[in-house]
Parts: structure tokens; C-alpha cells; sequence
């Protein structure tokens, strides 16, 4: 079979090709071979799936794919890739389309009184939100705050959802720059028409410097924060405890009339090494913390002995950090240039990078693994962008562009939106994501 084309293709050479693909119906062309102008873009191919969809099914609304040819995403012309790649062209070339990985839809943007500087998207129920105004906030949708979390004399650096089990509570930490670590309870099943007012149950005291971290332990019962002072403490978060957690019990007159009790508690453990602050903090293993920091280090701790097994290191101040991809052993860091670097702690003896990637401008201030996905993460740069990346290709698969000023944390929520705060003091929200 031989597609026509038109006039600017017409003097191109032609490849014999076979689309594939894993999608249903009626996505799924016919797998007989045709021929095809071997200048095709991504676009070209993207149209050309689309017709023949259309010729099976007149109603289909035509949408955009993405190629792949070997397992790796095409981003050039198919002639460029195959020399690039060393593939002949006499031979039936297969490649398989998938839905293209970019947001289709861009909620209105949630207003904060000053930068958001943290979020946590974890729970499909919710978002939370940090804010350089001292307070955290729960989000059920765009513009819509349910919860007000008031207790901080500073900017809030970090959230963690902690613990949510169904229509139970929820456990929320919060970092700041107050020196504090904060822990709150809320039920996302209240019906509310205005956020309410929580205080927290629990303070955290012991850090000398800003808590820059949070992270949380799966099982719900701890969590590691890093601050400017170098080190990364170890908190419990349970709200009664017989191992000498708890220091005292602080009560406060609300509304000048019954008592409210405050608990406070100190770290059950420290684990030094950093030279500068730690920026950021993934605990995703029961027996492992790993940690990023100003100091230009990535170090993996052994949480029983509190030594750390493993150092890399990259020339560069790192803000963020996050682990995931294949088996969730890769390990997703950005700082002080504009580079994403993943590296493979399973491949010892090396610092370098397995892959980087190299299109923001500024600073890369926040990165995170798709939670289902071996290959898709997102990055946000002060550069005010968020992009959208896959391991088998090295140029964004999408570029959002929703802020107005330095994006400073950004997340993915429900499995397809990725949610983003930055210095224009918005929670932006892009939606209709499909990630395979």
C-alpha cells in the first residue's frame, strides 16, 4: 500500500512501515506494511495514524500520538533516527503508536496570599499546599479549599501526606522555616462550604536551622525532615508513645474559654553527614532514607544504623530529589543547573548519571516519578516551566507553561494531572494526562 503525500514530500525517499500498537479499537489500524515518505515527523506520523482511523471510523476526532521504534520515542524525522540509530530502511520498519503523554485540559489557578512553595498530590481526594504565608491548605479541586492548617511562625518549606486509610482521617506534615516540624489530623469527609481552621496535634522541635524536608515512612509511623543545619531527624508520629517521644503536653485557652492539648515531641534519632542543607528527602523503603542536599550529595542511609551505605556526588547544589521508575530504584535529583539527572544506585562504583536532561533554562526546583510508569516523571524549573519527560527519549514530551514566575514544587495527582505552585502564588492544575 503507498500513502500519497503531499507536494514538499513528493521528491523524499519511501520506507516500508507497519504501525502497531497496544491500544483498543478503534485505535488500532490495520497491520498490513505501506509506504510512507521517510521525512515524516512526529507530526507527519501523528496525522497519518489519525487518517487511517478515520477511514474506518468517519466520526473520529483526530488526536495526537506519539512513535516508537525499538522501545525508544521518535523525535526527529524517521530518516534522521534511522541513521541515527543505524537502522536499515530496506526492511519493513515496525512502529508502535502511542497516545501522546500532554495535558489536554488547564484548570482555573488556586490563589494563595504569597509563594507556594510545597504541595503533596498522593491522594486522588485532595492536594495540600504549603505557602511562604505560614499556612498549609487542603484542596479538594480547583478553587476550592476545605481545610486551613494555622500554626506556623514561617513560611512552610515541605507537606507530606502521612496517613489516609479511605473516609478515616487524614495525618498531614508540615515543614517550615520556623525550625518546626507540625502534624495535622483532618477528615476528608466533612461536608464544608468554607475552609476550616485546624491546629496542629503534634510539634516537632529540635532542628537549629529551617526544616527544608519532609518525607514519610510507608507505614505511617514515622517521618525524617532535613534542615539547614545539616542534619536529617527521625520523629514519630503517633500521638501517645512509651519510649520517651514525648516531652510535654502544651495546653492553650481556645476562644478564651476550654483548654486545647498540643503535643510535643523530639527526634528519636539523627543521622549526620551533610555538610550543608539537606533540600530534600525520599523514604520509600522501610530500612532506607535517601537525601539530596546543598553539599552536592545524594547519600542512601540505613535507618537501623543510622550510617549512610552510599554516596554520589555531582558537582552541583541539589534542591530535589525523588526515587521511582523501573523496580522504584532509580533515583531523580535537580538543583543549581539546568539538569535532571537519574542515576541507577544498582550500577555501583559510578557517579555518573544514566540519563539527563538538559531543556530547562534555570534552576531545577522539584522532579517526581509517575507513581504506575517505569518511564514518565515531571520537573519544574525557575525557569517558570513544568515539563513532562520520558526515559526513552531526551526532549520533553509536553512543556506547560501555566505560571507567570519560578516554579518552585510540582507533583502529579490522580495518576493523570500534575499539579504545580510557584513564586506568582498559584496551585495551577493540568488534567487529561494519559500515561501508559
Amino acid at each position: 500500500m503507498d500513502i500519497d503525500t503531499n507536494a514538499e514530500e513528493e521528491n523524499s525517499r519511501r520506507v516500508q512501515v507497519r504501525f502497531i500498537t497496544k491500544l483498543k479499537p478503534p485505535l488500532k489500524v490495520a497491520p498490513s506494511s505501506i509506504a510512507i515518505p521517510s521525512n515524516l515527523t512526529r507530526l507527519g506520523l501523528s496525522s497519518l495514524v489519525n487518517n487511517l482511523i478515520q477511514a474506518t471510523t468517519p466520526d473520529w476526532n483526530p488526536q495526537p500520538f506519539d512513535f516508537l521504534i525499538d522501545g525508544e520515542l521518535v523525535r526527529m524525522s524517521l530518516d534522521n533516527f534511522l541513521l541515527a540509530k543505524a537502522i536499515s530502511a530496506e526492511k519493513i520498519l515496525e512502529i508502535e503508536y502511542i497516545k501522546a503523554v500532554a495535558p489536554t485540559k488547564h484548570e482555573e489557578p488556586s490563589f494563595h496570599d504569597d509563594w507556594v512553595s510545597a504541595l503533596d498530590g498522593s491522594d486522588p481526594r485532595f492536594i495540600v499546599t504549603g505557602c511562604y504565608d505560614g499556612l498549609a491548605r487542603v484542596w479538594k479541586a480547583a478553587g476550592v479549599c476545605t481545610h486551613v492548617l494555622e500554626g506556623h511562625s514561617d513560611g512552610v518549606t515541605s507537606v507530606r501526606v502521612i496517613e489516609s486509610k479511605g473516609g478515616e482521617g487524614v495525618t498531614v506534615a508540615t515543614a517550615s522555616k520556623d525550625r518546626t516540624l507540625r502534624l495535622w489530623k483532618f477528615d476528608t469527609e466533612e461536608s464544608v462550604n468554607y475552609p476550616t481552621k485546624i491546629r496542629a496535634f503534634k510539634i516537632l522541635r529540635g532542628h537549629g536551622g529551617s526544616v527544608q524536608s519532609v518525607a514519610a515512612k510507608k507505614s505511617g509511623d514515622m517521618v525524617c525532615s532535613g534542615s539547614w543545619d545539616c542534619t536529617i531527624n527521625l520523629w514519630r508520629t503517633n500521638e501517645l508513645d512509651n519510649d520517651g517521644d514525648l516531652v510535654s503536653v502544651k495546653k492553650r485557652k481556645v476562644n478564651g474559654q476550654a483548654d486545647e492539648s498540643q503535643l510535643e515531641g523530639e527526634a528519636v534519632s539523627t543521622l549526620v553527614g551533610h555538610t550543608q542543607s539537606v533540600s530534600s528527602l525520599a523514604w520509600p523503603e522501610h530500612k532506607t532514607i535517601y537525601s539530596a542536599s546543598w553539599d552536592h550529595s545524594v547519600r542512601l542511609w540505613d535507618v537501623e544504623t543510622g550510617k549512610d551505605t552510599s554516596d554520589i556526588f555531582c558537582g552541583k547544589v541539589l534542591r530535589c530529589l525523588d526515587v521511582g521508575g523501573e523496580s522504584s530504584a532509580l533515583i531523580a535529583a535537580g538543583g543549581s543547573d539546568p539538569v535532571l539527572r537519574i542515576w541507577d544506585p544498582r550500577k555501583p562504583g559510578t557517579s555518573a548519571p544514566v540519563f539527563q536532561f538538559s531543556s530547562h533554562t534555570s534552576w531545577v526546583s522539584a522532579c517526581k516519578w509517575h507513581s504506575k510508569s517505569w518511564f514518565h516523571l515531571v520537573s519544574a524549573s525557575y525557569d517558570g516551566k513544568v515539563m513532562l519527560w520520558d526515559l526513552r527519549t531526551a526532549w520533553p514530551l509536553a512543556v506547560i507553561e501555566s505560571h507567570e514566575d519560578k516554579v518552585l514544587c510540582a507533583d502529579w495527582w490522580k495518576g493523570d494531572s500534575v499539579i504545580s505552585g510557584g513564586a506568582d502564588s498559584k496551585l495551577c492544575i493540568s488534567s487529561g494526562i494519559y500515561v501508559p
